[in-house]
């Protein structure tokens, strides 16, 4: 470990912040640790724009301008990043090189919690770049992680979701269990 974060994220980070991407984020329910990350390494004012932590549900109506039709899924998830690029795209607009890719990437969870809450822990992340785009979607084997994991979890997805918007081959390791399987689709 390197301070919080240990050297494979970091690393990641720095590949990242050295593509050729810029990026709005946009996190509810879990995940926000991999803010952190992207601010933990030098060079995140070239890749972020922005972050939004809309964690009300209003809040995230709100963002979005209009009501999931189920929320924490992967069409939530999709609709975030869909608000997330436009959002980048309308901030940097100008300022970016042509080259440049504006993405938006997001993440929407339902991680352990101090009640007992009814239905799956689960995690969707999304990015899209305008044009298309990439949606992970995780249910969690509840009980098997404390909250710290599940948030791990939702992080690296993230990380791993802005690596794969940048373009990038290197993925950061996600700690799954057995009975667990990450789905990935196009939208």
């Amino acid at each position: 470990m390197v301070g919080p974060f240990d050297a494979k994220v970091l690393e990641l980070v720095s590949e990242v912040h050295d593509a050729d991407v810029r990026a709005c984020l946009v996190v509810t329910g879990g995940g926000t640790s991999a803010v952190g990350a992207l601010f933990a390494v030098a060079g995140a004012s070239r890749t972020v724009i922005d972050v939004q932590v809309p964690y009300a549900r209003a809040a995230l109506d709100d963002y979005l301008g209009e009501q999931a039709p189920r929320h924490v899924s992967a069409e939530e998830a999709q609709m975030m990043a869909r608000t997330a690029q436009s959002r980048a795209a309308k901030l940097d607009a100008g300022r970016a090189p042509a080259a440049q890719r504006i993405v938006g990437v997001s993440c929407t969870a339902a991680i352990a919690t101090d009640r007992d809450r009814r239905g799956s822990n689960r995690c969707y992340v999304a990015w899209f770049d305008g044009a298309r785009g990439e949606s992970f979607s995780l249910t969690m084997a509840k009980g098997m992680r404390e909250r710290e994991g599940e948030e791990a979890v939702c992080a690296a997805l993230i990380l791993n979701a802005l690596a794969c918007a940048s373009g990038l081959s290197g993925r950061v390791d996600i700690d799954l269990v057995a009975s667990e399987r990450l789905e990935v689709a196009d939208f």
